[in-house]
């Protein structure tokens, strides 16, 4: 059973609680792995607010682009964010959009692990 202190110490809140649980189940080896890969996939909520806020000077939609909400974030970018109140949505949640996401790349990155690691082995029973 891994650390989320030991190996993602910059994590806080919800995030903490849901990487800690999917960090369970994992040995030493896996969880550093997991660690490695989260860290680079996942995204900060300063990041996704500092966007948010470039769609009060005409950059709408960019932090939906980085969360893969394609749709929205066309349609943010030619309605301005439809009409601003969108982005002033999203500057209120900012933190579960980014929580949302990290929890989808979280559970992405755990299936990799092990399957990654049980591959190499050998611990595919076919």
């Amino acid at each position: 059973m891994a650390s989320v202190l030991k190996y993602l110490p910059e994590l806080e809140g919800m995030e903490m609680m849901n990487v800690s649980n999917i960090l369970n189940d994992m040995n030493e080896d896996q969880a550093q792995l997991f660690a490695t890969v989260y860290r680079a996939r996942r995204k900060d909520n300063q990041l996704i607010l500092l966007l948010a806020l470039l769609g009060f000077v005409g950059f709408a939609g960019i932090h939906r682009f980085i969360l893969g909400h394609i749709g929205l974030g066309i349609l943010y970018l030619l309605t301005a964010g439809l009409c601003f109140i969108g982005t002033i949505v999203d500057l209120v949640n900012f933190k579960s959009l980014a929580a949302e996401y990290n929890y989808k790349i979280a559970v992405e990155v755990r299936g990799l692990v092990i399957s990654t690691t049980n591959s190499t082995n050998g611990g595919s029973n076919v």
